[in-house]
């Protein structure tokens, strides 16, 4: 294993803001303690991504923090201490003069702190509104503290009124953050509207907004509302949140909302509203990464686990489908653990002591059903972890688990991708409930409440191959970098100087039928106008319509001359993959210069002549014979037949009467099973598919890289189009790498790919966009050809393995240098 940082460190200008900045936080962005010898206040340092970013934009631009300080200071009059000498943390420069702290009565705060804050807006925000709690007294006291800072952000703003010839000629920018002050900029506005106080007023929430059907169960939702209300611009993680946001606003409030540009009108002003993905401090982590000591002494692979002990975060659920692992896939036994950081929070309230409680049992019995004498499962750290150990933990785990219930973003994936710089990396897996799922499409999606598809996902990270590993890694890694918290700053000033920026449009509420223009959303900014476009399309009921018979399911002339155009075009790459043999899925098409994959990619036809045939065991070549001959004498009747693919055998019963067909499927599933090989179901078809780790997602995969290089991940943009579940793999395999489309119809359908289309129709709509997008881009002199493309294939090195040992192997047939290129034969 090598290590290396994976990807070049961005130098970036400092972010400045044109105006100062005061910051409203919950707490100050340190810790303040009172030394036990001296009694005198001290600060340390805090080692947040926020404070990171925000905290020298603050100092830079003279600007102010307001937070509570962390614990209660009996004298009003006590100073806050300023940052010790030797601190070079970012809040060193922070100076006490620029610190207004929020003093409250201990009994009053709690009340607001852990009975209305964590007891009733953590629980309903997360989309659990039965763990919530709804206390008019709480609520009061949410108010008054909600004034005291609004009160004292705006004596804040009479600082920098007093000093104004030391700040920046812009109205100085309000920060408000966090749904504990979700008030406040309401009260802000009006006092300074009354004091004749000039500023502008932003809103960031760092947690999910939930939608309107478990928001409106806030008996105070309207107060919440337009306090946000109060600023200028309010941010979310994602846009889904902002959405959420906005139809609360208009249902609950019936403002007068613009959806497409994420604006709101209320009483005569404009709101706009952002989606701003937070980061890390990518670098930061980078460098801890390669300072960090190793901490795991282990040959076992480490399934890494880092989170609050909070009832957000899935840790029973998360426990629950390990030891489905362990008891689906025991082969995984001895070879893995679980390395699970559960951090202390809340510890005084019942609830999470109860938590606490569960786990304790729940890791105990676990450990105790299947520890051996050499290894035990889960190892279990409850308490706060050092960075630079944390860092170390990140770098050398093989998966890291970050699966909430529900999150606003979840920082954690974040930080293991940046701390993966070993090689080959670990593998990610995320819940789609949190925030970074939106983005991080390269991570295996998992959702936590599925414990044995939870398992499943898993075992799909521990044995990923490594050459996926390393795409899906690499993406992550560099969208991180990119979009780190520095980035996430830069973003939100950037929203505050141009408030009229329009926002991505989010496509029309009514479903009209399919046209060339509904794909201009979806596609556009995806595959931009420099990329090359690889199109990877199945055929039957994708291209060309279902049929009873498949030699009936041609391809409908207008689509044929739409691929041909395509082809045509040097920046458009075609394959068309097929459960058809190869040799038939060409004659169906009959387009030249193209790539073909027939058998579910077992055969591949490249465009230059050149075949690819996957290696068979020998012995499945006889036991073809024997099946083709079973089937045939034992289940082709009433209408039902085999077709005889080569590698693969298909038994059809479409003609077959309905009453009849459950049967006759089930028997030839029991002989195929039998014969040795897998019954995978198609459309009113049984496949009979040989033991080999080879499919279409393996495939497209192995297309791509003979056709671009093996970096082709960063030299096109793919689109796959595909109708039923052996299509299912590739849209697996290129999740998050790809833009994919499954043909369904109305029936219940799940699906990996990102959008759904009706019918052959709606993929040849998708086929005219492409074709009136690349019209429209002016030729390059540096398109790909496909010689180029055949050297990068000769440097493959294709890895296959089987679920049942071979006694010979035939190789694939190798690459012939093309005579003469076509012009389809100059596609990337």
């Amino acid at each position: 294993m090598t290590n290396t940082s994976g990807t070049n460190s961005v130098s970036r200008p400092a972010c400045n803001s044109k105006a100062s900045m005061i910051v409203v936080s919950n707490r100050l962005p340190f810790i303040l303690k009172r030394n036990e010898k001296t009694g005198e206040l001290e600060r340390k340092a805090s080692a947040g991504g926020l404070v990171t970013a925000v905290a020298p934009v603050v100092i830079r631009g003279n600007g102010i923090w307001v937070g509570w300080p962390g614990i209660h200071l009996e004298d009003p009059n006590e100073k806050i201490p300023e940052s010790d000498p030797k601190d070079k943390t970012p809040t060193a420069g922070l100076l006490s003069n620029k610190i207004v702290p929020i003093r409250a009565e201990p009994k009053l705060f709690d009340s607001y702190y852990n009975g209305c804050c964590n007891g009733t807006l953590w629980p309903l925000f997360h989309s659990m509104p039965d763990r919530a709690t709804f206390i008019a007294d709480h609520w009061k006291a949410y108010v008054k503290i909600n004034e005291e800072f609004a009160e004292k952000s705006v004596h804040a703003l009479n600082l920098l009124k007093e000093n104004k010839e030391k700040n920046p000629p812009s109205a100085p920018i309000i920060w408000v953050h966090d749904y504990h002050l979700m008030l406040a900029a309401n009260w802000i506005r009006q006092r300074a509207e009354e004091d004749d106080l000039k500023c502008k007023l932003a809103f960031f929430l760092h947690i999910p907004f939930p939608p309107w059907d478990i928001f409106r169960l806030l008996p105070w939702s309207d107060e919440v509302l337009q306090g946000i209300l109060g600023c200028d611009m309010v941010g979310f993680h994602i846009t889904d949140y902002c959405l959420n946001f906005i139809d609360c606003c208009q249902r609950n409030l019936g403002c007068r909302v613009d959806r497409k540009n994420l604006l709101v009108e209320l009483g005569g002003r404009t709101i706009c509203v952002r989606p701003l993905p937070i980061g890390v401090p990518y670098d930061r982590f980078v460098q801890l990464a390669q300072n960090a000591k190793p901490v795991l002494s282990t040959n076992q692979k480490v399934i890494l686990g880092v989170d609050r002990l909070d009832y957000t975060k899935g840790l029973v659920h998360r426990l629950k489908a390990f030891e489905r692992l362990l008891e689906k896939h025991p082969e995984h036994i001895e070879k893995v653990v679980l390395l699970q950081i559960s951090v202390p929070s809340r510890t005084d309230v019942k609830e999470y002591q109860d938590l606490k409680e569960e786990m304790d049992q729940l890791v105990g019995r676990i450990n105790g059903r299947f520890t051996t004498p050499n290894w035990s499962p889960i190892r279990y750290i409850y308490g706060c972890v050092g960075q630079e150990e944390l860092a170390a933990f990140y770098r050398d785990a093989a998966v890291a688990l970050v699966t909430p219930l529900r999150d606003g973003m979840n920082l954690v994936a974040k930080e293991f991708v940046a701390c993966q710089i070993n090689k080959p990396p670990g593998v990610l897996i995320l819940s789609p409930f949190a925030g970074a799922g939106e983005m991080m499409h390269e991570a295996l999606i998992c959702n936590p409440y599925e414990i044995d598809e939870s398992a499943e996902v898993i075992h799909r990270a521990l044995i990923m191959p490594e050459d996926e590993r390393i795409v899906r890694m690499n993406h992550l890694r560099r969208r991180e970098q990119l979009n780190d918290v520095d980035s996430w700053m830069k973003a939100f000033l950037k929203a505050m100087d141009s408030l009229e920026e329009e926002a991505d449009d989010i496509g029309a509420t009514s479903m009209q039928p399919v046209t060339i223009d509904d794909f201009d959303e979806y596609l556009s900014k995806y595959i931009g106008y420099t990329q090359k476009l690889a199109l990877l399309l199945d055929y039957d009921g994708t291209l060309s319509p279902i049929a009873p018979h498949p030699d009936l399911a041609t391809l409908p002339l207008e689509t044929k001359h739409m691929l041909q155009r395509l082809s045509n075009m040097s920046d458009v790459y075609i394959a068309i993959i097929s459960g058809r043999n190869v040799e038939n899925v060409k004659k169906m098409v009959g387009i030249e210069g193209i790539t073909y994959a027939g058998n579910h990619g077992l055969e591949i036809l490249h465009p230059d002549g050149s075949k690819f045939v996957h290696p068979m065991p020998m012995e499945l070549q006889d036991k073809v014979v024997e099946l083709l001959k079973s089937l045939q004498e034992q289940v082709c009747k009433d209408g039902a037949w085999v077709e005889n693919k080569g590698a693969l055998l298909t038994f059809h019963f479409r003609e077959t009467p309905v009453a009849k067909r459950a049967a006759l499927a089930e028997q030839a599933r029991k002989l195929i099973t039998a014969a040795g090989f897998t019954p995978a179901p198609a459309h009113c078809a049984l496949e009979a598919r040989p033991p080999v780790q080879w499919d279409e997602g393996r495939a497209s995969i192995y297309i791509l890289r003979t056709a671009f290089g093996l970096d082709w991940s960063e030299r096109i943009r793919i689109i796959y189009a595909g109708d039923d579940l052996t299509d299912e793999d590739a849209m697996l395999a290129l999740k998050g790498m790809a833009a994919t489309f499954r043909i369904a119809s109305s029936h219940i359908t799940k699906t990996s790919a990102e959008r759904r289309l009706s019918s052959t129709d709606s993929v040849l709509a998708m086929l005219k966009w492409v074709e009136r997008h690349f019209s429209r881009r002016k030729p390059r002199a540096n398109s790909l050809t496909y010689k180029n493309a055949r050297k990068a294939r000769d440097t493959i090195q294709t890895h296959m393995s089987y679920q049942m040992p071979a006694k010979t192997s035939p190789k694939p047939s190798p690459p012939r240098t093309p005579e003469k290129l076509s012009s389809g034969s100059e596609s990337n």
